[in-house]
């Protein structure tokens, strides 16, 4: 699967997306033993929300970094995007934040309109990561700040081979079992060997416009968290 690109990849990982909807909040918490919803504390803690602030969270999937937004701070103004139907359905069953269909390379919004832009694991499954990251910053405010939270292709170490039983093992079959779709929870794995080193993203978010740009590793090095801002 991840050898497709260009229309062929989106479709396929729209068409994945639609399948995994809904499990795909359960699988998260199963496969991270919930740290996931740390790291997405973490997210909406280091775009500086404020109560008047904008924020975008895009690839939002069923919202949970959304959601994290209006947890931390509820005055501010949260808007959900994602392209894929079911994963939206499967948000708004839970109430705010609001939707709104977009594709991550072609971003519905005027230029300067959020405050913060935040995403949980878009970028590995987009197409064209120089173009995503270049309308992220279109539509951020100068001064507005990134967040991104994604799988990154980890380092070799002694934990190696116990990641790998992890990821190529255990995490589809857990996929198969639960929500019936072994091979999406393969593309997982694959996507993350194949997507680029937490250095090659924050490299990226640097030609794309973004200063102060920093990253953490997470979970054996198998998670990252960029962060940056527009410049102004």
């Amino acid at each position: 699967m991840t050898n497709l690109n260009g229309t062929e990849r989106a479709r396929y990982v729209q068409g994945m997306f639609t399948r995994i909807a809904h499990r795909y909040d359960f699988m998260n918490r199963l496969m991270t033993g919930g740290q996931d919803v740390r790291w997405r504390k973490e997210v909406i803690r280091l775009a500086q929300i404020k109560p008047s602030s904008a924020l975008l969270d895009l690839g939002a999937g069923t919202g949970d970094l959304g959601r994290q937004a209006f947890k931390q701070n509820p005055k501010a103004h949260i808007t959900a995007a994602d392209f894929t139907l079911e994963m939206m359905r499967a948000g708004r069953k839970t109430g705010d934040p609001p939707y709104s269909a977009a594709d991550a390379l072609n971003l519905p919004f005027r230029a300067g309109t959020f405050d913060a832009v935040v995403s949980g694991f878009l970028m590995r499954n987009v197409t064209d990561v120089k173009r995503t990251l270049q309308e992220q910053q279109r539509a951020l405010k100068p001064g507005g700040r990134i967040v991104i939270l994604d799988t990154t292709r980890p380092k070799k170490n002694l934990l190696t081979p116990f990641i790998w039983i992890h990821m190529h093992i255990i995490i589809p079959l857990l996929g198969r079992l639960i929500s019936g779709t072994g091979d999406a929870y393969q593309y997982l794995p694959d996507s993350t060997e194949g997507f680029l080193y937490a250095e090659e993203l924050a490299e990226r978010m640097t030609a794309a416009g973004f200063k102060n740009v920093h990253f953490k590793r997470l979970m054996f090095g198998v998670i990252a968290i960029h962060w940056g801002e527009r410049a102004l």
